[in-house]
């Protein structure tokens, strides 16, 4: 949805008609997941209602409904809202932003314990077990029990993971210091597993030494040059590059290492030949078009093109350029291959911690953290929302306040970035009153095929 959203901003400006179709109501700003997780922001502060945004909008069409489908040759796409009932979309010109989820590089029985962040749900997961294994440590007598449920292991070392490792921390050693009675918070074990060298490997040798000092000085234990080999529910199995097997016994698990593109990116490679990589993006002609299908569009982390990172500012220029090139056609002008712009990248570590590389320029400490601030103000809709995000995050950081610490003590909400075969089993019904509806209609059929008894004379 990066690389939707601005696309059909675009092209309402237009004379065409534009069909939003989205399985979410929202558009999510990602980058900022992990604070909605660790009690920073809440969720809606960082997920802003499609059809608000675009009630403004009146050539826009929002749909709610989960992609099942397309039929490229007669250009239609199939959709299904609710259960059991499938509709079909037209279009003359069609712009696939599905975006990733999450990888277990072949391993989905390891998502039961390890969930990753990649959707709210997910976010509002991890809050759960986060904070929840701080309140079964306090109810613990036994010092090795506290211990296992205060240790937290997280998969990855890119920007998810160190802004998790660096945001639980800091929870645990600036918030929670008074909450607790039989446990003491400071001594939450965060251990950041990674098979690298170093952290934010991207960023370059040298921001990612430095963010390896920050990481070490608020007592996040890195453990680099480990392979994942093994995770259940008591801890995550390690190897080395030469073959030394490790385990950290740990009560949480997060997983933060890898991404899968949508099937829809498969779905579409099939439909007209295109090759699609490892992580299952489709590879797109330069100007973000298929393979013989000059009117269809794929854009952001399900396309490869020329090594593009899989970041937002990819995925949101890419859905420019598509709303574009469409635009550029119905004026008769030609279609140009895409250019990305780099912007830089910037990840936050801790409290006024940051890194920060744009171009020649490499920030890191409390000046990568002015840049990372006023960049994702900059990225948020509305200045209601930058205005309220600004003072959640001053009064975060300069006190020691977590307002967004509420969780539900069991799992509710069925929007997970699981595996297929794992969602099925952990989460709940996603259309939880249909069932009784169905069954009412069922017996209203029923009853409409049996025959009224004959009046009494």
């Amino acid at each position: 949805m990066c690389g939707g959203l601005p696309a059909t901003r675009l092209l309402s400006r237009a004379d065409v008609e534009v069909t939003l179709i989205d399985q979410r109501n929202h558009h999510l700003f990602q980058p900022l997941l992990y604070q909605v997780a660790t009690g920073i922001m809440s969720a809606g502060e960082i997920s802003y209602v499609l059809r608000h945004m675009l009630r403004r909008r009146k050539n826009v069409n929002v749909v709610l409904a989960k992609v099942t489908g397309f039929d490229l040759d007669t250009r239609v796409v199939h959709t299904a809202s609710l259960p059991g009932e499938d509709q079909d979309y037209p279009y003359d010109s069609l712009i696939v932003a599905a975006g990733a989820g999450q990888s277990y590089f072949g391993h989905d029985e390891y998502a039961l314990v390890a969930p990753g962040m990649k959707t709210i749900d997910d976010a509002l997961e991890l809050r759960r077990r986060v904070l929840g294994a701080l309140e079964i440590a306090e109810t613990r007598t036994d010092p090795a029990q506290q211990r296992f449920f205060m240790t937290f292991a997280i998969v990855g070392a890119g920007p998810t993971g160190v802004e998790l490792a660096g945001q639980i921390r800091e929870l645990a050693y600036r918030s929670l210091t008074r909450d607790f009675r039989h446990i003491d918070p400071t001594a939450v074990r965060v251990v950041l597993i990674d098979g690298g060298k170093e952290p934010l490997t991207n960023f370059g040798d040298r921001l990612s030494d430095r963010a390896a000092k920050e990481l070490a000085k608020m007592g996040v234990e890195l453990r680099m040059g480990l392979r994942v080999v093994g995770v259940d529910a008591l801890g995550v199995d390690t190897q080395s590059a030469d073959g030394e097997k490790g385990r950290f016994e740990c009560g949480t698990t997060i997983w933060a290492a890898g991404v899968q593109a949508s099937p829809l990116a498969g779905m579409l490679a099939e439909a007209t030949g295109a090759k699609t990589d490892r992580a299952g993006r489709i590879a797109v002609l330069p100007d973000l078009t298929l393979p013989g299908h000059p009117e269809v569009f794929a854009v952001g982390d399900m396309t490869s093109l020329n090594n593009l990172p899989g970041v937002a500012e990819v995925a949101m220029q890419g859905g420019l350029h598509s709303a574009n090139s469409i635009i550029r056609r119905l004026k008769g002008k030609p279609v140009v291959p895409f250019k990305y712009r780099d912007l830089g990248s910037v990840a936050t570590i801790g409290r006024f911690r940051a890194v920060c590389k744009f171009k020649g320029l490499r920030l890191s400490g409390f000046l990568g953290w002015l840049v990372w601030f006023f960049v994702h103000l900059a990225f948020l809709n509305g200045w209601g929302n930058r205005f309220g995000t600004m003072t959640r995050w001053l009064r975060t950081m300069i006190g020691r306040a977590r307002a967004e610490r509420t969780f539900s003590t069991r799992h509710t909400g069925g929007d997970l970035s699981l595996p297929d075969s794992v969602r099925d089993v952990v989460t709940p019904n996603p259309f939880p009153n249909m069932g009784a509806w169905h069954e009412s209609t069922r017996k209203q059929a029923e009853g409409a095929k049996t025959p009224s008894p004959e009046p009494a004379s």
